[in-house]
């Protein structure tokens, strides 16, 4: 059975001491025993808290090694205020507003903690879509409508696939591709759909080759026909997309950074008809336990593109 907090007076009365956060991060992470994160063993030695040693390999740890709050220097207690906040924010959150409501003295450390936390949201191995899946792509920031298939300056090429449950729009996967090439699709496809659906697309070339690749494929429309309504489950989360970047972010989204935001809008997306906002809490500190650690500056310098579904929310 799940276990967390179901408000926000409850957080504080759980968490209202390092000891009982660690303790929460190690039920969490280690819900069988303590292993060691380098080598696995369950021959652990308790040392002067918070420490770990491990017999079989002699490594030292916490049991934030190895996680999203590795060599953070800031309380555990904080950590989890940022994440109930962040996860009880239905539209989502900025980096000011992290900073102002957990009084941080640095934008940039509110920044650093909302990029850690995105990449959270990010589940490797989730379920891919299937049933009937509806794909298209759509442009990204700029100034100027892009070109499809060439891009356009400034702009990011976005793969949206939107798993339809009959007159409803289930989940979603969003991914950043370098172009509408077939290169540049078909990865991204296997990684977002399931081998057997049904695949909805207009007439593109780029998604001639899905059949090959073991997938039905429906063609709603010729290339050279209009039609914004002709996959209306895909134009609806790219207008939702691109009205929460405007809304939430002001659209201040370099491309390097769009994957980051992507993965957020995932997450939030396909849990937009939860109840339990705790459960959202919960969900994520499962993931932020999962979560090899990454250094401020590969924040920074954003992810290398990819022409794959990053998104697993």
């Amino acid at each position: 059975m799940a276990d967390y907090p179901r408000t926000a007076v409850e957080l504080r009365d759980w968490f209202a001491t390092e000891a009982a956060c660690r303790e929460y991060l190690q039920r969490l992470r280690w819900p069988d025993g303590v292993r060691c994160p380098d080598c696995v063993s369950m021959k652990i030695w308790p040392m002067k808290p918070p420490f770990y040693r491990c017999s079989q390999c002699g490594y030292d740890f916490t049991v934030t090694a190895g996680t999203l709050f590795t060599d953070t220097h800031k309380p555990l207690r904080l950590w989890f205020e940022a994440i109930w906040y962040v996860t009880n924010q239905k539209l989502g959150v900025s980096a000011l507003g992290v900073q102002r409501v957990l009084g941080l003295g640095s934008y940039r450390t509110a920044w650093n903690w909302l990029h850690k936390l995105r990449r959270a949201m990010v589940r490797g191995g989730r379920d891919r879509l299937a049933g009937v899946v509806q794909i298209d792509e759509t442009f990204i920031g700029g100034p100027q409508p892009g070109k499809r298939g060439r891009g356009a300056a400034g702009k990011a090429l976005v793969l949206i696939a939107v798993q339809t449950q009959g007159r409803k729009i289930g989940r979603i996967r969003l991914a950043r591709i370098a172009d509408a090439s077939a290169a540049s699709l078909e990865p991204a496809v296997r990684q977002a759909v399931e081998p057997g659906t049904c695949i909805q697309t207009d007439g593109w070339v780029g998604y001639s080759g899905v059949k090959a690749l073991g997938y039905k494929h429906q063609v709603i429309r010729p290339a050279n026909e209009l039609g914004e309504n002709l996959l209306p489950w895909v134009n609806r989360v790219a207008s939702l997309l691109k009205r929460w970047l405007l809304g939430t972010h002001q659209g201040a989204v370099r491309p390097d950074h769009l994957d980051y935001y992507l993965d957020e809008f995932t997450f939030r997306f396909n849990r937009r008809t939860s109840r339990s906002r705790g459960l959202l809490f919960y969900r994520l500190m499962q993931q932020a336990v999962a979560l090899e650690p990454v250094l401020g500056k590969a924040l920074v310098g954003g992810r290398r593109l990819k022409a794959t579904a990053t998104n697993r929310g």
